[in-house]
């Protein structure tokens, strides 16, 4: 294998990485209508949870036990990095990776690439 070669390797797996990050965090933060909750209150209730547990009866136990993985899920995801600062490294390899890729302007969007992001990118919509 060559130099260049691995370079190129590289080079995609660097920017498939800033992608897969970019997309991650913006889908985490599609949760729903509603407040978002807090870092602090998502830990107080996993303590609850925690303190539910031990009484909790059956089936109780069973939905206790998938609503703390939920939110483990929710704290683990407001950990994934600033949204500013994943968007600007997103910026500078999509439009790389779209054309390396084939990935068209609509397919971004439909997976929640806001227009203004994909076209700092210098991802043009083509009809």
């Amino acid at each position: 294998m060559t130099d260049s070669h691995k370079a190129a390797l590289e080079r995609g797996r660097s920017e498939s990485r800033v992608v897969r990050d970019y997309l991650e965090a913006l889908s985490s933060k599609k949760r729903g209508p509603g407040r978002r909750r807090s870092e602090e209150g998502i830990k107080r209730r996993l303590q609850s949870i925690n303190d539910e547990l031990a009484a909790a009866r059956s089936l109780d136990e069973l939905l206790l036990r998938q609503e703390r993985r939920d939110l483990e899920l929710e704290l683990a995801s407001l950990s994934l990095g600033d949204l500013d600062e994943l968007e600007q490294a997103f910026v500078a390899v999509a439009k790389s990776f779209a054309d390396r890729r084939g990935i068209a302007y609509a397919t971004w969007r439909d997976v929640g690439v806001p227009a203004a992001v994909l076209a700092k990118a210098g991802i043009a919509r083509s009809d």
